[in-house]
């Protein structure tokens, strides 16, 4: 309990009697008082300034001023004002599936994308919006990492490692090594009539036995050239030692001339020197000393002589303590031997507690034989410029959907067991290729004509379906205040959203042949509204009808006399306006607000009653390459409800039937023989049971 007062009062700390009588005493106890603000409270004076943050009636800040609320009020009226609060704001959390379409249903949505009336098909609007959130979340580099353009920095770096000069070093090394010993490469160099045999030669022995020798010469040509690295690396070393010595002489001839107890104690301190750097160079267990692998096979056993060899193996390769690749001469691995068939021998017994699973009980023996075949587009006959390109849409749609339906790529591949792999490849052929690296696929379909390619149907979401990364999982994502968000969910996602199926809007019965037809059939009661997606504000909205405007056939002039020929409802008083606009929906103040300068001061009366704030957050990065976000300023804005609807009623709209007598996919057949029915025998040479003959 904290103490304000010049002295603690010990009576006032344990006091809780309303009708205390203690005597006033300076340094024991105070006087007794009641609350200035009038909420009945009784205590001593000393705790007077303590009761103001448990006061009920003093004014304090909103709980959410933090946050942007700019409103005060008593203590008890706190709770209550959260349910309004401007800034007690809620983000709707619907979530939904919206799936791509088979190549069944191509012709029902082919006539769609011709001819998209998004004001009259509700389902086609919103479907058009989650394909456009769709398009912009999928990333070409994540589904086709081969058809991406090099990026530019790396080429640079490519360039630099890969330059002329050591290129001609390399070759350089390479040719010394090879007059040392090695075999010449250029003795068994293919002529360009033998190279191009071997590429046409559709012979598979010959080709897996030239990648088995060429691995074995590419693996025996990086080891020579390492090996000729080290060897540089010891003369350099050799040449630097001849100069330390050399340097070591001409210092003694020059301390030579120094007087006899100079030269002992000089003398002395230079074999203390040499002591210790005996032992640091001779005894020391550092990667760049010499002979450190020999003193340390013979002072430690073999796992930690392992152990150090792995942590300290790029070390021991760089300052020539170990070598890169074996020698020739001590080549036990490619001496004399060629590349045979790896073959899979199976020693171990299974013991009798092991339970295998399903997919292990298969005998291995009767494997069916598989051989390794090379397919190219080749073999078709067709060059690659007479072959069709692939769409982008339905193939990237169709890598994602194999990656959400199945977890992976049909063509990914696959371990068969330790030493197999089942590689499958898919290769694409795109008009538009390659991508740039930060490409999505709404950039690539920027310019090309919009179609639907996503259902009109949605799908709830389920537990079993992995949301968080789906590509075809959308969110509602829209902010509301507290009390507008019951009235939302309750409108658009039950009345609207998920009965756009069958009541609120019908389609004709042969949509799966191709028809587009729809009509609506609910409408809200008590209002002359309809139902309406607003492509800006991304969401449902109620849009009135109006017989006839108030301003129909007048036209505004640019001027008049210096004063601009205002309509009606700009020339009545600003009082007039706010009273008007109080009546007025968010989502039609959030309108209204873009209507003129005038209309935006009107709408800006109304934003602590009606509206919400937000803090508009930005990243700030420092010069040692933290970074911290921060708010800078506070942003006010109406949400998108509409006016709520409490109850819905049918529309005077004819019945489906009348559209099907016009219908250009209903086609009428007419049946003039008779056809014989299901169990129609069997009930004619039933008797009947029961009966008795008059």
């Amino acid at each position: 309990m904290s103490r304000h007062s010049a002295e603690p009062h010990e009576h006032c700390d344990k006091c809780y009697n309303v009708h205390c009588q203690a005597p006033n005493q300076v340094s024991n106890s105070c006087m007794v008082i009641k609350c200035r603000k009038n909420c009945g409270a009784t205590l001593h004076m000393c705790k007077q300034e303590e009761h103001q943050h448990l006061c009920p009636n003093e004014t304090v800040p909103c709980l959410n001023a933090y946050y942007g609320c700019p409103l005060t009020m008593h203590r008890h009226r706190l709770g209550k004002h959260l349910e309004v609060c401007p800034a007690s704001v809620v983000c709707c959390s619907q979530e939904w599936n919206r799936w791509p379409v088979s190549e069944t249903d191509q012709t029902f949505y082919r006539n769609l994308s011709e001819n998209p009336q998004t004001e009259l098909h509700l389902d086609v609007a919103m479907a058009l919006r989650d394909q456009e959130v769709l398009f912009r979340s999928i990333k070409m580099q994540h589904v086709f990492p081969e058809l991406m353009m090099e990026d530019p920095a790396h080429r640079d770096t490519a360039g630099e490692v890969e330059s002329p000069a050591q290129e001609a070093a390399c070759s350089l090394d390479c040719g010394e090594f090879t007059a040392n010993g090695c075999t010449s490469m250029k003795e068994n160099e293919l002529s360009q009539e033998e190279r191009d045999a071997l590429a046409t030669c559709r012979d598979v022995e010959s080709i897996q036995n030239y990648s088995s020798w060429e691995k074995i010469f590419t693996k025996e040509m990086d080891g020579c050239k390492q090996t000729v690295k080290n060897l540089n690396q010891k003369e350099e070393k050799g040449k630097e030692k001849e100069e330390k010595e050399s340097s070591n002489c001409q210092r003694e001839k020059r301390d030579s001339h120094l007087n006899h107890e100079d030269a002992a104690s000089a003398s002395a301190a230079a074999s203390a020197a040499a002591a210790a750097s005996s032992m640091d160079g001779a005894t020391g267990l550092a990667p760049w000393q010499d002979g450190v692998l020999e003193r340390l096979g013979k002072e430690v056993n073999i796992a930690e002589y392992n152990m150090y060899l792995v942590h300290n193996g790029t070390m021991l390769i760089n300052f020539g303590q170990l070598a890169a690749c074996t020698p020739r001469e001590k080549d036990f691995v490619y001496g004399n031997l060629e590349p045979i068939e790896v073959k899979t021998i199976r020693t171990f017994s299974v013991p009798t507690s092991y339970r295998a699973k399903r997919s292990h009980l298969k005998d291995p023996t009767r494997k069916a034989k598989t051989t390794h075949q090379s397919v190219d587009t080749a073999d078709l006959g067709v060059s690659i410029e007479d072959l069709p390109k692939c769409d982008e849409v339905s193939a990237t749609l169709l890598c994602s959907l194999e990656k959400e339906m199945k977890g992976h790529l049909i063509s990914e591949s696959s371990g068969v067991d330790g030493l197999y792999v089942d590689i499958g490849t898919q290769t694409y052929n795109f008009s538009s290729a390659p991508f740039k690296t930060d490409a999505s696929l709404a950039d690539v379909m920027a310019d090309k004509p919009l179609g639907l390619h996503v259902h009109v149907e949605t799908e709830p979401v389920t537990r079993r379906h992995n949301k968080s990364s789906s590509a075809f999982s959308y969110m509602c994502g829209h902010f509301f205040r507290r009390d507008e968000y019951r009235s939302h969910f309750r409108n658009v996602h039950s009345d609207i959203q998920s009965s756009l199926s069958g009541w609120l809007q019908q389609r004709c019965p042969l949509a799966y042949l191709g028809c587009t037809f729809t009509q609506t059939r609910l409408c809200p009661a008590g209002q002359q509204a309809t139902i309406k997606f607003c492509q800006n504000v991304s969401s449902f909205v109620l849009q009135p009808h109006v017989a006839s405007p108030l301003c129909e056939d007048k036209k505004i002039s640019p001027q008049r006399n210096g004063t601009y020929n205002l309509d009606p409802l700009t020339r009545l008083p600003l009082e007039i306006l706010q009273h008007i606009a109080g009546y007025l929906d968010s989502f039609t103040l959030s309108q209204l607000a873009q209507v003129s300068h005038l209309m935006r001061e009107v709408c800006a009366t109304l934003l602590q009653e009606r509206g919400m704030v937000f803090l508009k957050w930005e990243k700030k990065t420092y010069s040692h390459g933290g970074s911290s976000s921060f708010s800078v300023f506070q942003v006010w804005q109406f949400s998108s409800l509409f006016s709520s609807v409490d109850r819905w009623s049918f529309s005077n709209m004819p019945s489906m039937s009348d559209h099907l007598k016009t219908c250009a996919f209903y086609q009428r057949e007419d049946r003039t023989e008779p056809v014989v029915l299901a169990c129609l025998g069997e009930v004619r040479d039933k008797t009947p049971q029961g009966c008795v003959a008059g």
